[in-house]
């Protein structure tokens, strides 16, 4: 059975539309860390990672096959995740306040997403695809926009409120926003959640979203 590409969604987008983000040793391939953690590699070929990495180092791993923990690498985390995929695009938000972000709301789009844990996110996060957001008396309250890209693929990520802006349906006004824009370029909405965030997984699926794959998420610490 042919694998889907998105069953390793980081191989897909770093030898597909993010290869020019790509670093690469044997079967190993990582964005830069300092761009966003994420990695995969052959689970036979462990330590082709351990080449790459330096001590301090995060590599974040989202993919079908099973990962051991690589040579020189501390465990960290494991969970299991899901992945969905957009199968009924959402009707399009009527919402004038959900406006572009740029490299000068960066530092405030990090500060929001340290508060609020949406998952892999740095200062350098733009770099990877747009973001939008919504502001409150001149203050970002929430966002959402697009991380890991893959050959008719794109990645819905650091969706995140801001603890006070909540209940207002934010979080889904943008995400449908982003599939949105993401149709729009031709390729499919995407996304990931921990399968232990049923509240998550519930927005998802009442926006047209449906789980395609369990994914195992493992985040290993270079020593």
């Amino acid at each position: 059975m042919t694998s889907h590409p998105l069953d390793t969604p980081a191989h897909a987008a770093l030898t597909g539309p993010h290869a020019h983000l790509a670093q690469q040793h044997g079967t190993a391939l990582r964005y830069d860390p300092g761009l966003i953690p994420f990695a995969c590699i052959d689970p036979s070929a462990p330590e082709d990672l351990t080449a790459l990495a330096k001590p301090g180092d995060l590599a974040v791993f989202l993919q079908k096959a099973p990962v051991a923990t690589p040579p020189g690498f501390d465990e960290t985390l494991r969970a299991m995740g899901v992945q969905l995929t957009c199968r009924t695009l959402p009707p399009a938000p009527d919402d004038p306040r959900i406006t572009p972000l740029g490299s000068e709301d960066a530092a405030e789009m990090l500060t929001l997403a340290e508060a609020t844990k949406p998952g892999p996110f740095t200062l350098r996060a733009l770099e990877l695809g747009p973001f939008w957001g919504v502001r409150q008396d001149g203050k970002l309250i929430a966002m959402a926009g697009t991380r890991m890209s893959a050959p008719g693929f794109a990645e819905i990520s650091g969706v995140c409120t801001a603890p006070e802006a909540r209940g207002q349906g934010l979080a889904r006004s943008l995400s449908a926003h982003v599939a949105h824009q993401i149709a729009m370029s031709g390729d499919m909405p995407f996304l990931h959640a921990f399968a232990s965030n049923p509240a998550a997984i519930k927005l998802y699926e009442s926006l047209g979203f449906a789980i395609r794959a369990e994914l195992p998420c493992a985040i290993f610490t270079r020593r």
